[in-house]
């Protein structure tokens, strides 16, 4: 099987992120496994790290995200926009992969999967954490995301 580009790669881990939101009473491994074998998913560091990780974290990415998300908790959002700022932020904040690029990526999926309005409210709140990143450093963001004060 041919090496998926990381775009591919990103847009794969979308689809499993995604799926998670439906099926809330598996655990990511079994969603991980099933899906690998029914969408012959490859075995990509990338994607996998990445889906454990959000899965791990994903209290503390949606307490961010529901901070800049103006007047929304992460709950209430769309699960396309949920789930591309939760990766988007995963990547900012944990990945060393550009924010610049993570936030392109995260506007192209919002634009193909989601709503018209959701592509300018996923650059809004991603440009606005990479503000705060940028001015504060990720640990801020993070520690943020893990305190009690939501």
């Amino acid at each position: 099987m041919p090496v998926m580009s990381r775009k591919e790669a990103r847009r794969t881990l979308f689809g499993l992120l995604f799926e998670t939101e439906f099926k809330q009473e598996d655990t990511p491994e079994t969603i991980y496994t099933s899906a690998c074998e029914d969408r012959e998913i490859p075995d990509d560091e990338y994607i996998k790290g990445a889906f454990f990780g959000i899965c791990e974290k994903s209290a503390e990415l949606d307490a961010i995200i529901s901070k800049y998300a103006k007047g929304w908790k992460a709950e209430r959002l769309s699960k396309v926009s949920r789930t591309v700022i939760r990766l988007s932020v995963y990547e900012i904040l944990y990945m060393d992969i550009p924010a610049n690029v993570s936030v392109s990526e995260a506007v192209d999926i919002s634009k193909k999967y989601g709503e018209d309005k959701s592509r300018a409210f996923v650059n809004g709140v991603l440009a606005s954490i990479v503000r705060d990143v940028e001015a504060k450093g990720k640990d801020a963001l993070i520690s943020l995301g893990n305190s009690d004060e939501q």
